[in-house]
């Protein structure tokens, strides 16, 4: 059997189920076939004896049969690689904000140096027939450097986040130096069939790539197989969580403290593409409208900090906690917030007591790759008195989870009729869209991707 090795911008202890169910998947194959995890350490070197750009320490250790390689990053290479054309170029263009993106060719080198950097020292690790699976944005010129170093392993791409359409990907300033990078794989896997088709344009347009059966595009004198692999979640994992001390003493409080109330929640990162003022305006249209909610709904709002550092992040926060002021001064009354906003990090152990206790879910993001908080809250319910999803329609998960009640973030009063719709649906309707959705969810799971994906690999015809 093939060694598997795994290359991602941050790892984590698969022996650890708090590394998350991805962690946990991935390491079933690894420790199976005594495989790799290849990323940076999250640690920036300051110092000038080991700052040096393109030079970073490689650190080794093991987790049971997986061998952990981490690689440090001088702050230059972090500023350019990861806050630079990572998150100020690649993931705002790919979720569609073009006007948020900061174009800069020292970004751009400092993005490729790192990427070739990584190849570098992971080409002293690799065995010849090993395995290599190479995962998102920050990674994707990866594959090129390998294959400039003389790498003939089989090499897969997973994005986990969405690919934007052949218009979008074409404004990215010197953009042939994606395309080219994507045909040194020899499978790239995206979240939804939407992400697939506009690849397929891309490539056709952008590349004259020929389009080939079974999903196959060649040009670059190198053919690759673009299919969609939606990621799910471990269901049993999750719901083995929700039945801990943590997870059913949260749920007990919720519905104690909120006995009266019924409970909408969100639970995201703070970034621009979750949609979260489209989402508030969207609550307080609600509460203009149907005024029977008014003392009667209230919305729990996590929004985990993320890149605090990043002016966008600094204006979308004060955005939200203006709105959650208005909306709970215009509304509110003295035994009731209409809005609890959070910014902190819940606990993952609480995480499932609290999508239990909602009534609804508004998982409305403005473009998502996948969003598995949509899947973990249909998990989490009480299968006899089940809650609401409501899910943004430009949400990879919007796909497969047809049961949900379906909307368009940017309608406001739309979004306002829907979650109407989902306080006052009849249990019976409740039930069945919550037992076909669950099927849906238990079926492909994360072990169904991871297990697919490598199936799919591992067929791949190698120029």
């Amino acid at each position: 059997m093939s060694r598997l090795v795994v290359v991602s911008n941050r790892l984590a202890d698969p022996r650890k189920p708090a590394a998350g169910g991805l962690a946990v998947a991935l390491g079933e194959t690894l420790h199976r076939t005594g495989g790799l995890w290849f990323g940076w350490s999250g640690k920036i070197v300051e110092t000038a004896d080991g700052g040096t750009p393109g030079e970073g320490a490689v650190n080794e250790h093991r987790a049971g049969e997986v061998k952990l390689v981490t690689v440090d990053l001088c702050r230059e290479d972090h500023d350019g690689y990861y806050l630079g054309y990572s998150n100020r170029v690649l993931w705002p263009v790919f979720h569609y904000r073009l006007d948020l993106a900061v174009f800069s060719p020292e970004s751009l080198a400092t993005y490729q140096r790192v990427n070739r950097m990584f190849a570098r020292k992971l080409m002293d690790q690799l065995k010849d027939d090993d395995v290599v699976w190479v995962h998102d944005y920050h990674l994707i010129p990866l594959a090129a450097e390998l294959r400039a170093m003389g790498s003939r392993h089989r090499i897969g791409f997973f994005l986990h986040i969405p690919l934007p359409p052949q218009q979008i990907l074409a404004a990215i300033p010197g953009h042939e130096w994606f395309i080219r990078s994507l045909f040194s794989y020899d499978l790239i896997g995206f979240q939804s069939e939407t992400d697939v088709i506009h690849f397929e344009r891309y490539v056709l347009a952008e590349a004259g790539a020929e389009a080939l059966p079974g999903g196959r595009y060649r040009a670059f004198k190198h053919t690759v197989v673009a299919r969609a692999f939606p990621i799910g979640i471990d269901v049993d994992e999750f719901i083995e969580l929700g039945r801990g001390k943590e997870s059913t003493d949260n749920y007990n409080m919720l519905v104690e403290e909120y006995a009266k109330r019924r409970l909408l929640i969100g639970i995201d990162r703070l970034d621009y593409s979750k949609g979260l003022p489209h989402r508030l305006r969207a609550f307080k249209e609600l509460l203009q409208k149907y005024p029977e909610n008014r003392d009667s709904a209230t919305l729990i709002q996590i929004a985990s900090p993320s890149r605090e550092d990043v002016d966008a992040y600094i204006d979308i926060r004060h955005e939200l906690e203006s709105l959650c002021g208005e909306i709970n001064g215009d509304y509110g009354e003295l035994d009731w917030m209409p809005v609890r906003y959070i910014h902190r990090t819940m606990a993952r152990k609480r995480l499932p007591g609290l999508c239990r206790a909602g009534r609804v879910a508004l998982i409305t993001p403005l473009r998502d790759g996948m969003n598995l908080v949509a899947k973990e809250f249909v998990v989490a319910q009480d299968p006899a008195d089940p809650g609401v999803l409501v899910l943004s329609r430009f949400a990879g998960a919007a796909e497969q989870l047809r049961d949900a009640l379906l909307v368009n973030p940017y309608d406001i009063q739309g979004t306002a009729d829907i979650i109407q719709r989902a306080l006052r649906m009849p249990l019976e309707e409740r039930v069945m869209r919550h037992q076909r959705l669950l099927a849906t969810i238990r079926t492909y799971d994360v072990h169904w991707w991871r297990k697919e994906f490598l199936a799919a690999l591992d067929s791949v015809d190698v120029d």
